[in-house]
């Protein structure tokens, strides 16, 4: 499938989602978000695909922020709908998609660019990244997850400064509150996240899907992660994999896993 905004490319395995709006410095307008759900839709029920990562476009940006032109005459009931539908659409998606997602940050990342790269599972940064939740400064806040995600990724604290002050943080900055796992001269982003990736799909995506869901429910009302977790640590001993893994550990040799 052709996307207008965005470029894919798959190999081993591993599928990169590239923002392509360089013109734009990759904002989200709402044909950008239509695409990327659809897009990460398709990937995560395609089962030769097992990480996703992504990025953005040029030198520049991740995603620069959402593309203000298109909601600045919302009423409040319009906007309380862009929030909802995007977060339905694409940002909770991504967070509960049972494969991988990695954010591979190559430049600016600000206010929904931030919010979707925290939507992945982890982030990776070039060393020219900077992030920020800019939205007061439009008087707004953020609506597509911001304010419930940063507090859990850099504390309660930090995430009120953040929001509060609109400043940005560098990637090593970034890297000091964990919000990033690791800064990266910009030349070896991908190439350094295609690494990570690679040692993801040698492990058994039925149990790495599991454990995301195991992971996001400990960050979800009136869920509790303990009990995710058993049930979910049960369901993996009636996999295909759990028997593979546990043979060849046994049989001394790597693991061949399907995902069933």
């Amino acid at each position: 499938m052709n996307y207008e905004n965005l470029l894919i490319s798959i190999e081993e395995n591993i599928a990169t989602i590239t923002i392509n709006r360089p013109t734009k410095l990759n904002a989200l307008n709402k044909a950008t978000i239509s695409d990327l759900s659809k897009a990460i839709k398709l990937l995560g029920k395609n089962d030769d695909i097992r990480v996703i990562i992504l990025t953005g476009s040029g030198e520049k940006a991740f995603v620069a922020g959402a593309d203000i032109s298109e909601f600045a005459n919302y009423t409040i009931v319009e906007g309380a709908q862009l929030a909802a539908e995007g977060q339905e659409l694409l940002f909770d998606m991504i967070e509960g998609l049972k494969k991988p997602v990695i954010a591979a940050i190559n430049g600016f990342a600000l206010g929904g660019g931030l919010e979707l790269a925290m939507a992945c599972h982890f982030r990776i940064a070039s060393d020219n990244a900077k992030m920020g939740l800019p939205e007061v400064t439009l008087g707004l806040i953020p609506g597509y997850g911001g304010t419930q995600r940063l507090p859990q990724l850099v504390g309660k604290g930090r995430a009120m400064e953040m929001i509060m002050t609109a400043a940005m943080i560098t990637a090593e900055q970034a890297k000091d509150y964990g919000l990033v796992n690791h800064v990266i001269p910009q030349e070896e982003l991908l190439s350094f996240t295609n690494v990570i990736a690679q040692k993801i799909i040698k492990n058994a995506p039925f149990a790495i899907g599991k454990a995301i869901k195991a992971i996001n429910a400990n960050f979800t009302d009136g869920k509790n992660g303990f009990d995710v977790e058993i049930k979910s640590f049960g369901k993996c001993f009636g996999t295909a994999d759990f028997k593979e893994g546990t043979t060849a550990f046994l049989e001394k040799r790597k693991a061949e896993f399907t995902g069933k």
